[in-house]
């Protein structure tokens, strides 16, 4: 049996060319390299074609074409026969939609809010202008929908063995409501005899049952096909202006109304995830929706197949905290001991602590993935690269000034109906009071506006049930405060009465208020915040604020400094206390750049002035292959400066046919994300095909020979500084606190760019061959081969295969800074992991370049000098990594402890 709490788990990306039988044909590999679990993509039904399984379908069905049931069995077969757990990645807050693959929706869009899945969505049924009743606004179309239905790609269709009527666009299928099917009908020879079609189109319209039947009596009619050219024809708009008309009547009476997708930012009326059209938000805070979306989850819970459960986007849920004490509740009560292991995708704020929800270890580790990136960042390099990036781009805005400009734009372009709907409410609940109806939806808007901008982190986490934390207050304090500044003309009054509301005090304050009003406003405004603060930060700000993209990663703070040793250790301790068990990645399939690539990045820290020379040069040589719009240079002076890290990240060790592909790929996505010359919603394709030009021209020798040599030269050094970086990475990452997650194939160099780069295939032979050669390592020939990736496999084996050995030290053990001097104690990070009378030392280099060379040289055990790691007086510790066997007392020179890489651990006693 697997233990409760992993001790590593190892993140699978399924897909259709990677599914349940080539997982199962991993698992003895995962086993040997000290995986203790298996950390699953969603592998619930997901849309067909799905490359991430995050636009679930049906939460009910293991998804078909990762192999169905059958494939499953025999993945968990194999875990089990291994002793490994599985934890799956849950999707709660979404599905996808349209199409024609969620029968939930297709329910909705046929009955509306009749139908018996409505309040499943999170849907604001109201009449839309120019319709008398309640629709959903459906975003899919590619045009506006007067030259969609001009043009016919709006049809009306029957589907003979369903017997069943629905207006089809393209690969959507939107299903005809049962009141129409009289009238459609009544063209066709014989159909007025038909039993069914006596009934009014209002009983049709209330009645399921009645509806269900004559679907099956047209169903039942194989005439029918032919026959149905006629009614088919009178609604095809391509047939004249009357048809066109009466297509267009038809669809008025229905309860969705396609539109253009350009719209979807101020009419939408349907929560989704982020911006994402299909992809629709459930209303999880209700119980049937709960059981009806976790039956699947129970079953395995019971029959033992699932050991944890990773909860994605939490934040968009209404409560959170609820939803998972319902979750701890419905796991124990199918069977799963009251430590069942769950963890949440949480994105913390600056100096946010991670609030209390209830069953959950902790968060899935974005925060400390950029703790352990700070830890090689140099503070002065990083003031340096601040001048350098500001003197490349002429970028004079502050990190707060870009930051709150990409939240104005992304909420008046993506977000703007959420924040109608918002005021809408907000204006009824102030209407309600004699002290707050003055106040007018046009000062309600620009206060809660400017709430929202200075709000420093993704949500607050109030319920009518629990009121407001500690934590929640200070931050609707602090927030309120700062939007009192922006917006200085409202008066004060209306501040207050934000902060009461905000807080929930004005319920016991002041007698009058609706308190379902104020529920249902306070819920939805906190799922509001988190994507608005997604969206702006993670894609847009983040590729507009360059200085170094190294630290642009999710849950990180670009605008942050480096990380001394004092400052981890605190971090450590804080978590020891709080959420020892939450995941520590340094990869994720959300992440912006490899694990390996963002080190090398960080290098840059160190070689801020050298960069600044190199890009200036760069510039100057690469002038001949810009591009000119009319005026307009491209790429921009910001998007040339970030793609000349970009591709000091990701830039191959070895010859890579594709890697121009891939690299104009990240690019595209890049600037589109940015916003500024282009973006997904207004791509502009000129300025992409020129910056595109530009790219694949500095990566042909022949049209830059200069560049091509010189960027190459200075990429081989970051290569090997963030190479000794990645080692020392993976040491910290697999001895401190928390659980070690590895990323589907990072156990070589990660060097992959923004997903979906970083899905690629993995080659897992080439692992396993590593893998299965000799148990003891020849670090001085791994350290000479270094650029093949294997001393980076070989360490992260050796290290996982201590954690099997001594669990309890690293999932119960404490954790203390070990002290180290000399001349080179500033490039040493070093704690110790202690439980019941053992302890391990662990030791790692930092901010290398100097003892490096600049990176020109992989750094021996000499260069470290007098360095030394001070022992307990009392104890023996016994290297088991470098030169296995050894015992140091007293202190470890560090020249021996690293002789070949600058990583040593050592146990005590035997």
């Amino acid at each position: 049996m697997p233990p409760a709490i992993p001790t590593a788990t190892y993140r699978l990306q399924f897909s259709k060319d990677f599914g349940f039988r080539q997982a199962a044909a991993l698992v003895p590999y995962l086993r040997d390299l000290g995986i203790s679990h298996v950390y699953a993509s969603p592998f619930l039904q997901a849309r067909e074609g799905s490359t991430h399984g995050y636009d679930v379908v049906d939460h009910n069905r293991i998804d078909p074409q990762f192999g169905g049931e059958a494939e499953f069995d025999r993945f968990c077969g194999a875990l089990a026969e291994a002793g490994l757990g599985l934890i799956l990645d849950f999707v709660p807050n979404h599905m996808g939609i349209g199409r024609t693959d969620n029968a939930w929706w297709l329910d909705v869009l046929e009955w509306g809010p009749a139908s018996p899945y409505a309040f499943f969505f999170d849907i604001d049924w109201r009449a839309a202008p120019g319709r008398r009743r309640p629709a959903v606004t459906l975003p899919i179309l590619g045009k506006p929908y007067g030259q969609v239905l001009e043009e016919g790609e709006l049809k009306l269709a029957f589907d003979v063995e369903q017997g069943s009527f629905s207006i089809r666009y393209f690969e959507h299928r939107l299903p005809v409501r049962p009141a129409d099917y009289p009238a459609l009908l009544r063209q066709v020879a014989g159909m007025a005899e038909l039993p069914e079609l006596r009934l009014s189109p209002r009983a049709l319209q209330t009645d399921r049952s009645a509806a269900d039947k004559l679907k099956a009596a047209l169903a039942g009619m194989p005439r029918l096909a032919a026959a149905m050219d006629s009614v088919l024809s009178a609604y095809d708009a391509c047939s004249g202006a009357v048809a066109r008309h009466r297509l267009h009547r038809l669809l008025l009476r229905q309860h969705y109304m396609p539109a253009y997708w350009r719209s979807s930012g101020s009419e939408i009326n349907y929560r989704r995830f982020f911006d994402i059209n299909d992809l629709a938000g459930l209303r999880m805070e209700d119980p049937a929706v709960f059981e009806a979306t976790h039956r699947l989850v129970g079953d395995l819970i019971r029959a033992g197949r699932l050991q944890g459960i990773r909860l994605d986007h939490v934040d968009g849920l209404y409560d959170p905290v609820g939803y998972c004490r319902m979750l701890g509740d419905h796991a124990v009560q199918c069977g799963a001991p009251s430590d069942f292991y769950i963890v949440i995708e949480k994105i913390l704020g600056r100096d946010e602590a991670l609030p209390q929800f209830p069953s959950v270890a902790g968060t899935t580790g974005y925060e400390w993935m950029n703790a352990i990136a700070r830890l090689f960042v140099s503070d002065d390099g990083l003031t340096r690269l601040d001048t350098a990036w500001r003197a490349f781009t002429g970028q004079q805005a502050s990190y707060e000034d870009i930051e709150q400009s990409a939240k104005a734009e992304v909420i008046a372009t993506m977000f703007a109906g959420e924040l109608a709907t918002l005021v809408r409410l907000l204006r009824r609940i102030a209407a309600g009071h004699a002290r707050s109806q003055d106040f007018t939806a046009e000062q309600l808007r620009s206060a809660l506006l400017a709430y929202v901008r200075a709000l420093p982190v993704y949500r607050t986490y109030v319920t009518p049930e629990n009121g407001a934390s500690d934590q929640d207050r200070a931050i609707i304090r602090s927030a309120i405060s700062a939007a009192r500044k922006a917006a200085p003309r409202i008066e004060s009054a209306l501040f207050d009465f934000l902060q009461d509301l905000f807080t929930l005090d004005l319920l016991q304050k002041t007698r009058g208020y609706s308190r379902r009003r104020i529920s249902r406003f306070i819920g939805k405004l906190q799922q509001f915040t988190g994507p608005v603060m997604a969206k702006s930060l993670e894609d847009t700000c983040f590729y507009r604020y360059t200085r170094l993209i190294g630290l642009n990663e999710v849950g990180g703070h670009p605008d942050g400094g480096g990380l001394d040793g004092s400052g981890f250790h605190r971090a450590m301790r804080q978590r020891l206390d709080q959420q020892p068990h939450g995941l520590t990645a340094t990869a994720t399939h959300d992440m912006k750049r490899g694990e390996d690539a963002r080190l090398r990045l960080a290098a840059l820290s160190e070689m801020a002035d050298e960069w600044q020379e190199a890009v200036q040069r760069w510039q100057r040589w690469n002038q001949p292959l810009l591009g000119d719009l009319s005026g307009q240079r491209a790429p921009s002076a910001d998007h040339e400066y970030l793609l000349y890290q970009a591709l000091l990240g990701a830039w191959p060790l070895k010859d890579e046919v594709d890697f121009a592909d891939r690299a104009v790929a990240y690019t595209v996505k890049a600037m589109r994300e940015g916003k500024q010359e282009t973006s997904w919603h207004y791509p502009n394709e000129d300025y992409e095909k020129v910056v595109e030009s530009f790219l694949r021209g500095l990566l042909d020798p022949v049209r830059s020979p200069e560049f091509s040599v010189d960027f190459a030269d200075f990429a081989r050094r970051t290569s090997l500084l963030g190479a000794l970086n990645s080692l020392s990475q993976v040491a910290i990452k697999m001895m401190m606190p928390g659980v070690p997650d590895v990323y589907q194939g990072t156990e070589f160099w990660d060097l992959s760019f923004v997903d979906p780069d970083n899905r690629r295939p993995v080659d897992y032979p080439a692992r396993q061959q590593v893998l299965a050669q000799t148990p003891n390592p020849d670090w001085a020939t791994l350290a000479a081969d270094w650029p093949d990736g294997r001393i980076k496999l070989r360490l992260l084996e050796t290290l996982l295969r201590l954690r099997k050995r001594q669990p309890e030290i690293f999932t119960s053990g404490d954790y203390q800074p070990v002290d180290v001097t000399g001349t080179r104690a500033g490039s040493v990070i070093a704690f110790s992991r202690s439980h019941a009378g053992r302890t391990v030392i662990i030791a790692a280099g930092r901010l290398l370049a100097g003892l490096s060379e600049g990176g020109r040289q992989w750094i021996q055990g000499a260069a470290w000098g007098d360095t030394t790691i001070n022992l307990p007086a009392d104890g023996a510790f016994v290297d088991c990594l470098q030169t296995p066997g050894k015992t140091h007392r007293g202190h470890i020179v560090l020249g021996e402890g690293f002789a070949h890489f600058p990583v040593g651990v050592f146990v005590s006693g035997p």
